[in-house]
This record gives C-alpha cells, sequence and structure tokens, in this order.
C-alpha cells in the first residue's frame, strides 16, 4: 500500500499552521473542482488526493496520528504490509473531530465511487465522520451531493461608518461583493454572505462567507457599548460663569450647556447622543462629555491685576 504525502498534496511544509492549511487547500480546491474540469479525470484526482489529505490535516487528532505514522512507516514497509504492523495505534480514527463540511450521505460515494484511497481506509477507517450520515443500502449509493467550505474575511470599517451605516466594496479572490453595513454594528460582529463561500461539489450548495468587522479607533470618540466618550475644551470664563460651548458629533456640531461653576473633569450625559442600537433605528445610546477646562494664557497686567484682586477677595 502506497504511502500518501498529505503535505506535498498541499505544497505545504509539516510545519505549516492550520491556517496555511486551509489556505492552500482552498486555492486547490478552487483549481482543480469539477464544475471548473468538466470530463478532465486528471483534475477530478487531484481533487480527491486534495480533498482526502485536508481531511487528515485539518483535523488535529488525523494529523497528530498521521504525522506519528509517517516516522514509522519504513517499519510497515519492512513488514511487508500490515501482517507485522500494529495499526492500531494509528488507525480507527475516522469518528473523531469533526468534518468540515456538512452533507447527507456516503462521503466515498461523493467522488464518483471512488472514494478515500486505500492508505486513508486503513488509517482511519473509512471516511464517515462528525455529522456525516448513510441513506440506503451501500450497493444502492446515490452520489452525494458536498456543500462548499465557508471562507472566512475581515473588513475593517470607521466608528462614523458604524454609527451612520454603510455601503462598502471589497474584492475576494477577484470577486467584487457589495455589502450594506447597518448602523450600530459592533467591533467583531460577524455578518453571514449566504453563497459567498467555495463552491459545492456535485449540485451541492455554495459555502457560506464569515466576514468579521473591525472597527478602527476614532481620534475624538471612545466606544463603550453603545455608549460615546468625548473630551470638550471649556475656556476658563465659561466653565465659572455657565454658557454654551460647541461639540462636534456624528450628527453634526451642537451647543452644549455648561453649568456654571463646572470643575475641570466634569462629566456630562447627553442622553440619546451616542450609537444606535443595531437593527433598532429609533434606539441609542448616550454621549458622555468630560470637561477639560482651559486655563488662559499671555494674560496682560491689567488682567493679572483682575486675577490678584478675585484672589485676595477669595481668601
Amino acid at each position: 500500500m502506497e504511502y500518501k504525502d498529505y503535505y506535498k498534496t498541499l505544497g505545504v511544509s509539516k510545519e505549516a499552521t492550520q491556517a496555511e492549511i486551509k489556505k492552500a487547500f482552498r486555492k486547490l480546491a478552487v483549481k482543480y473542482h469539477p464544475d471548473k474540469n468538466k470530463d478532465n479525470k486528471s483534475a477530478e484526482e487531484k481533487f480527491k488526493e486534495i480533498n482526502e489529505a485536508n481531511e487528515v490535516l485539518s483535523d488535529p487528532e488525523k494529523r497528530k496520528k498521521y504525522n506519528e505514522l509517517g516516522s514509522n512507516y519504513q517499519q510497515y514497509q519492512q513488514s511487508g504490509g500490515a501482517q507485522d504492523f500494529d495499526w492500531s495505534q494509528y488507525g480507527a480514527g475516522g469518528n473523531q473531530g469533526q468534518r468540515q463540511y456538512s452533507y447527507d450521505g456516503d462521503f466515498g460515494s461523493s467522488f464518483g465511487g471512488g472514494g478515500f484511497s486505500d492508505f486513508f481506509e486503513q488509517m482511519f477507517g473509512g471516511g464517515r465522520a462528525g455529522s456525516t450520515q448513510t441513506k440506503g443500502r451501500r450497493g444502492a449509493r446515490k452520489a452525494a451531493s458536498l456543500r462548499g467550505e465557508d471562507l472566512n474575511a475581515e473588513l475593517s470599517i470607521t466608528l462614523e461608518d458604524s454609527y451612520k451605516g454603510a455601503e462598502k466594496l471589497f474584492d475576494l479572490d477577484g470577486q467584487s461583493i457589495k455589502l450594506k453595513i447597518k448602523p450600530g454594528i459592533l467591533n467583531g460582529q460577524y455578518l453571514n454572505l449566504n453563497g459567498k463561500g467555495n463552491p459545492g461539489y456535485n449540485g451541492g450548495r455554495q459555502g457560506d462567507l464569515l466576514l468579521k468587522i473591525n472597527i478602527l479607533s476614532d481620534p475624538i470618540f471612545e466606544r463603550k457599548g453603545n455608549d460615546l466618550y468625548t473630551d470638550a475644551l471649556v475656556n476658563l470664563y465659561t466653565a465659572v460663569m455657565g454658557g454654551k460651548s460647541a461639540l462636534k458629533t456624528f450628527k453634526g456640531t451642537i451647543n452644549i450647556n455648561i453649568p456654571k461653576e463646572s470643575q475641570n473633569g466634569k462629566v456630562l450625559r447627553l442622553q440619546g447622543m451616542g450609537m444606535p442600537l443595531y437593527g433598532k433605528s429609533d434606539e441609542f445610546g448616550d454621549l458622555y462629555v468630560k470637561l477639560n477646562i482651559e486655563i488662559p494664557t499671555n494674560l496682560n497686567s491689567k488682567e493679572l491685576n483682575l486675577f490678584k484682586e478675585l484672589s485676595e477677595m477669595r481668601s
């Protein structure tokens, strides 16, 4: 029985990370997918091989057993086959872990009846794992539909985009995708774009694109949940006597009321001026404004005397 070098099949090193393995599999699966290679037996065989390699290397338990076998395979060959080689410590791994695909039917028949290689089946006892189910008798199988693999991507937007909502265009493997983002979306929130993943096999539905939203830091506002926080510079005279002070917000510039005798660091709460709640157009968080009192500089002699006079009066 021929040893299968799954790392070579996917074109990755033995030290490759799971992300590198996934990326390599995705690229090869698109290239050799049967839908793109009609009546091409060579491409069909290559597609089987890369799926088999990914089945093992994408599963930590199977990959561990495969790596252990790799260093002992010479022992197997020297034994002349399976007669004196202990497969029990490597085999029967097919019911562990989770598959990357969800489908009904027998996995072997999904590749036109060829299934996994003898090497794979000897190691892992067949290709049915996780949620895989068989229907009907083995002798009367129908080719199963295989759902395409889900893809993961990230998109960075500004806090103002998150506040107002936005339409974004981004490129995925040469495909331009238009995305409408609702107001109030959270940092790290995932959007599921149905049918934007890898193609399915044998009529199976296309996978999904799981898009993670990253919200960039804003130079003026800090977001905490649905509330916003910012600082406002207020001159000394307004802070002492009270009055109006201009403040920039995502709704435009507004005038806020500064209570008289406001202390440096005082926080004002502006109700309903925070972030919109995601999916709720008429609900908002609050805006918290910290007052930073601006001390006048370059005072002339008359101003200094007035401050001196005021100081003496207060003391």
